[in-house]
């Protein structure tokens, strides 16, 4: 007797069908990674998404709950399991996953072991999509992107951290508060780690084109000759991550749909200018090999070329102490 489904559906062609285009992994499913999967989603950028991750329970479930939505967005599958295979093909793998720094552990110890976690990922995800882009995520960013790019083998430009993507938003949403306009109209940078490092690139800050240093010379001085300290707009952004977590005891939307950015620049080859993680050895005064974020563009191939910053020699100096900062963990790592 025939089955409902046959007697409904007569079919044309018993060939495979095309498979998926643009596939999306994400490693992980904390508040992270589902942030950014659902990111991933909202923004229409996969025609399938995975999700891979140990604690089995909490996967089937995340999967679950997504997949009863699925008729409220176009993604066509949604599939999830601790088994890398399913992971198989993709053009971007999100990596969210990694240990939470424990109380009185101290910052190495806690890079170290990311780095046995990440010693278990990246080889699985290199086997099963070995044409992918890594967007590495956890952290510390900088250090992990660095760990990524040297157990997958990967060329440089396929390995690329979230680094200042999320710093730099959240400094033009600080300077649109002060100035009364949108984000998007101000144009600003932050470079260097994506911690407490960073670097506000005051040269570049502009509105319209109009440098706001050309207006206010001082603007960004450390010495407190900025009557107006715009200072402190930088140290909302260091300290931003730290009072969300205050709050509500995690980041997750910002950093999620700020993956989702890159995301999209890659997948759709907009070649965005972004500031991620990258190598930056022979940038800047570096010497170290050192993951950093610069002005990178990212497209199909991942991230294509970096743009050139024009920074003053305070502000080089700066990116050079952060570099050493990252080294003198890194160079103890055991990979």
């Amino acid at each position: 007797m025939a089955s409902t489904q046959e007697k409904l559906i007569a079919h044309v062609t018993t060939e495979e069908p095309i498979g998926c285009r643009n596939k999306v992994t994400v490693v992980g499913v904390g508040m992270v990674g589902m942030a950014c999967a659902v990111s991933v989603l909202l923004k229409d950028l996969c025609d399938e998404l995975a999700l891979v991750d140990v604690m089995e329970d909490k996967l089937k479930g995340e999967a679950m709950d997504l997949q009863h939505a699925s008729l409220f967005f176009k993604t066509s599958r949604i599939v999830a399991d601790k088994d890398y295979s399913c992971t198989a093909n993709s053009r971007v793998v999100v990596i969210t996953a990694g240990a939470r720094q424990q109380e009185g552990e101290s910052r190495l110890n806690l890079v170290q072991r990311n780095v046995d976690i990440f010693k278990f990922i990246i080889p699985n995800v290199v086997k099963h999509s070995p044409d992918a882009v890594l967007l590495v995520v956890s952290n510390p960013v900088d250090i992990l992107t660095y760990v990524a790019w040297k157990l997958s083998g990967f060329p440089r430009h396929r390995v690329i951290g979230s680094g200042t993507n999320l710093d730099s938003a959240r400094f033009r949403h600080a300077m649109g508060e002060r100035l009364r306009l949108h984000p998007s109209s101000c144009h600003g940078w932050i470079v260097g780690e994506h911690g407490d490092s960073s670097v506000a690139v005051w040269s570049g800050v502009n509105v319209a084109g109009v440098a706001l240093q050309g207006l206010n010379p001082e603007m960004g001085a450390d010495d407190g000759a900025d009557g107006e300290d715009w200072k402190a707009v930088h140290r909302t952004v260091v300290d931003g991550a730290y009072e969300v977590i205050r709050l509500k005891g995690y980041t997750s939307w910002a950093i999620g749909m700020s993956v989702a950015d890159l995301v999209e620049s890659v997948l759709k080859n907009l070649r965005k200018v972004h500031p991620v993680s990258t190598l930056v050895q022979g940038m800047h005064g570096v010497k170290d090999e050192v993951f950093l974020s610069v002005p990178c563009v990212l497209g199909n191939g991942g991230l294509t070329d970096v743009i050139r910053l024009a920074l003053k020699p305070s502000e080089e100096k700066q990116l050079v102490k952060s570099a050493e900062t990252l080294w003198a963990v890194q160079k103890e790592l055991n990979l």
